[in-house]
């Protein structure tokens, strides 16, 4: 962690989710003047599961050892202690009995389950509560007189920073005030998949599946869809989610869920071996279909001037490499480590911290995109070179082997940090 002498400038934070807490809090551990501005009412977290490879706990160490413990306090790892190194186990989901493992992806961390409101809870301990305000649907930033930069909300108040990072998601006002409102990357893209969620009580998941899978991570390979498992809750709880190709368009790409049932999703999995359909079985009869969105038009820079994008605003992705949430802590690490830099002093140097940045990161924010993309089709035999007539499970394992190992856990935020810090002198000079 870099060492920090007073910084005469402010930053506003808009968004209170993983990405915008981990960043507030990494900066407010740095003594950099920050400030967090959320549209709910309070701090809170979509979706259930999630878990984090080894480059995203490394980062978050990088940004607060309190981070760090944020997520030790509430990370569930595999249920044996031979299998606390595994990533997944996968098995052909389509057989009747899926005895055979077919393949196995470890790392350091192994697999780490955790539900993503109980992480966020945990990081909102670390964070000053008079820092966060709520209520703040961002309108427009402008810049005033002063050359400071004015937001503008939708409940009509307004507040000044030096620079403004939008960690505010998927449907990202920051990321439309940088490219416009009109460029591709503005919106959402429908990747043709769904996602059926489910937490399942670990008893029931054991009497269903299995103790062996019910306790460990697994990935249920199929044709058209996939389905993947891992417990959380310290072991109480299984949780699921089930992909399944959808041809169709999604309507409205402002409401990611629409009802559906346990009936539903057991007809999308018709053709799927005993183990998915049992666990199925056990999800609510009244559910939801979570749509799968991604930002699949590349950003063309996540920095206009003092403004700035990171987690989903700059590279909103499939789920599939399971590090979307991984890589927006290593944004906040990376860009928390710029700003603490001596040589940053003063509002003029702002621009040249947010274009290192954005010149250090953005290839690989997009690479995550593109190939999360890929590996979804793979799992699912329809990459190409995999199926879909044969599914060739050695090209899979060597597809998300190579991704996993060599550019996901592979990514080093410190080392990473301090090499931009280079070509941040170099502006700076």
């Amino acid at each position: 962690m870099s060492s920090n002498a007073s910084k005469s400038f402010t930053v506003a934070v808009v968004g209170g989710g993983i990405a915008g807490l981990t960043l507030a809090i990494a900066l407010e551990q740095r003594g950099i003047p920050v400030q967090v501005y959320e549209r709910t009412p309070h701090f809170r977290e979509i979706g259930a599961g999630i878990s984090f490879s080894p480059n995203a706990v490394r980062a978050m160490e990088v940004c607060a050892l309190s981070v760090r413990a944020a997520f030790d306090a509430v990370a569930t790892l595999n249920g044996w202690e031979s299998k606390r190194k595994v990533w997944f186990d996968y098995y052909d989901g389509m057989a009747p009995e899926a005895c055979d493992i077919l393949f196995t992806i470890s790392s350091s961390t192994g697999q780490n389950g955790l539900h993503r409101a109980h992480f966020l809870d945990e990081l909102v301990k670390q964070f000053p509560a008079e820092k966060a305000h709520f209520g703040k649907m961002l309108e427009d930033i402008e810049e005033c007189d002063s050359g400071k930069l004015v937001m503008r909300f939708a409940d009509g108040t307004t507040a000044e920073a030096d620079a403004v990072v939008g960690c505010d998601g998927i449907h990202s006002r920051v990321r439309k005030l940088i490219i416009g409102e009109d460029h591709p990357a503005a919106r959402p893209t429908y990747t043709h998949k769904y996602a059926y969620r489910g937490l399942v009580p670990m008893q029931k998941a054991i009497e269903a599946i299995g103790e062996e899978k019910a306790r460990n991570s697994c990935m249920f390979l199929g044709e058209r869809g996939h389905v993947l498992t891992f417990p959380m809750e310290r072991g109480e709880i299984l949780n699921m989610v089930a992909f399944h190709e959808d041809k169709s368009d999604w309507a409205d790409d402002q409401h990611m869920t629409r009802p559906s049932t346990r009936e539903a999703a057991l007809e999308d999995f018709k053709d799927f071996g005993h183990d998915v359909t049992k666990v199925l079985e056990l999800t609510p009869a009244e559910n939801s279909i979570w749509a799968i969105f991604d930002l699949c038009h590349p950003l063309p820079t996540y920095t206009k001037g003092r403004l700035l994008v990171t987690g989903d605003a700059a590279h909103a992705t499939s789920p599939h490499h399971g590090s979307g949430a991984g890589f927006a802590i290593e944004d906040s690490a990376f860009l928390a480590e710029l700003l603490a830099d001596e040589r940053v002093k003063s509002t003029r140097d702002l621009e040249a911290v947010f274009a290192t940045f954005d010149e250090a990161r953005r290839e690989r924010g997009n690479w995550l995109v593109k190939s999360s993309r890929f590996v979804g089709e793979a799992d699912e035999a329809m990459a190409p070179g995999i199926g879909p007539v044969a599914r060739d499970w050695k090209k899979i394992q060597d597809e998300v082997e190579d991704r996993y190992y060599n550019t996901i856990i592979s990514y080093d935020t410190q080392k990473e940090a301090d090499k931009a810090k280079e070509l941040l002198h170099n502006k700076l000079a």
